[in-house]
């Protein structure tokens, strides 16, 4: 794989007065290439959510299906790990798009083939996959970022991406909306996303590039004269899979630190998303469309919620990504309560819902940027893949699995408890990374 996607080579480096305009043309054309491509990726990632309750409606148990569905966290857990460190070795502007057109396929054999949803077992294989190639997506987007946004942007540049998750996770609804209304049949939450996701693909394609020195062009540190403190020749040259593992991710104590807290932020922003239009249809009465909007407005609340999260970590905090981190899951847990316990105002249980959504993904992006900040640029991809690996194995995998066998042996009362809980340990290991986020600070200074 690594020789289909190899990294593009140098190319000899332009006259200085054409290095400016080409850096600034080619990084607004890059970031509106990776914002929407992986916008893309979550066409076709939680449409099973959408259908889960059409399936239980022909008889299959949630706990049956929430095995299924953790068949995309297991499978994006090890494929964001290990595609991070093929991704740190290659060309994001190949790698990105084909893992987009591969996983648009398996979508569109759940919606078409009648095969495909005939037993547990098929679709756990088929979302196996699907999981697989999603992990092709988030490591080649920050790989991308961090050879094009010095350290000083960092910080914005991946809070305004990093919305890209709310973009394309809150438009599932509305494509499903209007995959119903056109087809009247529940199958389209697979294969209309999917045919908007190969359309994404090939924009991407057209709009991604390698590194700037394969334009032509200075790395950024030298076009932006803002060097980190460890950064010398060495850091433009790419490294072994052995080197990045060892040295940079193996022996990092802080990356596992946040890796583990990922877990339970991942546990929460899974466990209230994917299982949100089955809670609301059962439990609080919502019909399919009130859910499938409540599903959209969920995700697009975490696109404020995420740059506020960024301002607050960088202007309020100093740039520490755990004070923001500890404040914004507090807040989380209240809401996770309110939406449990009211009984009566579907609007409350709207507010609470959007809240959460509002709330959670700025931790999620905290957890993704501190990852990128913890190793050089060519282990960046690697990093990040490592803290997915947890949120997606452990925490979104138990909100998949764990959580819907908990409801259907202990009700939304047991699944609802695993929550809280979770609220409360992310808080706990978060806060755990306080004195030593401080302590590397200091020592980068």
């Amino acid at each position: 794989m690594y020789g289909v996607f190899k990294p593009q080579a140098h190319k000899p480096r332009l006259p200085d007065d054409q290095i400016d305009p080409k850096y600034k043309r080619l990084r607004w054309q890059i970031f509106i290439g990776i914002f929407i491509g992986y916008a893309g990726y979550y066409f076709v990632r939680k449409n099973f959510g959408l259908a889960i309750p059409f399936l239980v409606e022909e008889g299959y148990s949630r706990g049956d299906l929430g095995v299924a569905l953790s068949a995309i966290s297991i499978a994006y857990g090890l494929s964001k790990f290990l595609m991070g460190s093929v991704s740190d070795r290659s060309n994001p502007r190949l790698f990105l798009p084909a893992g987009l057109a591969a996983s648009a396929g398996i979508m569109f054999l759940l919606g078409f083939a009648p095969w495909a949803t005939s037993s547990v077992a098929i679709m756990f294989g088929l979302l196996f996959l699907n999981g697989w190639f999603q992990g092709m997506g988030w490591p080649p987007c920050g790989r991308t970022m961090v050879h094009w946004w010095s350290h000083k942007e960092r910080g914005q540049i991946v809070s305004f991406w990093n919305v890209a998750h709310n973009v394309g996770g809150g438009l599932i609804g509305p494509l499903f909306l209007l995959g119903m209304a056109w087809f009247n049949d529940w199958h389209s939450a697979f294969y209309v996303p999917a045919a908007a996701a190969l359309f994404v693909a090939c924009f991407a394609l057209l709009t991604m590039r390698d590194t700037p020195q394969s334009e032509g062009l200075p790395p950024i540190e030298e076009w932006k004269n803002d060097y980190p403190p460890d950064y010398c020749e060495a850091s433009e040259v790419e490294l072994t899979a052995k080197e990045i593992f060892t040295k940079y991710i193996l022996h990092n104590r802080l990356l596992w630190m946040i890796a583990f807290a990922n877990v339970f932020v991942y546990m929460i922003r899974y466990g209230v998303l994917d299982w949100a239009p089955t809670y609301l249809k059962e439990v609080k009465g919502f019909a399919i469309d009130e859910s499938s909007w409540a599903y959209f407005l969920y995700e697009w609340a975490g696109i404020p919620g995420t740059l506020l999260c960024g301002w607050v970590s960088d202007k309020v905090f100093g740039g520490r990504r755990a004070p923001a981190g500890v404040l914004f899951m507090v807040l989380v847990l209240v809401a996770v309560l309110v939406y449990w316990l009211n009984p009566y105002s579907t609007t409350i249980d709207m507010i609470a819902l959007i809240s959460i959504g509002f709330l959670i993904y700025g931790p999620v992006m905290l957890i993704g940027l501190h990852a990128l900040e913890l190793a050089p640029k060519k282990a960046a991809g690697t990093a990040a893949g490592f803290t997915g690996l947890f949120g997606y194995l452990g925490g979104s995998v138990a909100a998949s699995a764990a959580l819907g066998y908990t409801v259907d042996w202990f009700g939304w009362t047991g699944g609802f408890t695993l929550l809280v809980v979770s609220c409360v340990l992310a808080i706990i290991l978060i806060a755990s990374t306080w004195n030593a986020e401080n302590k590397v600070r200091a020592e980068s200074h």
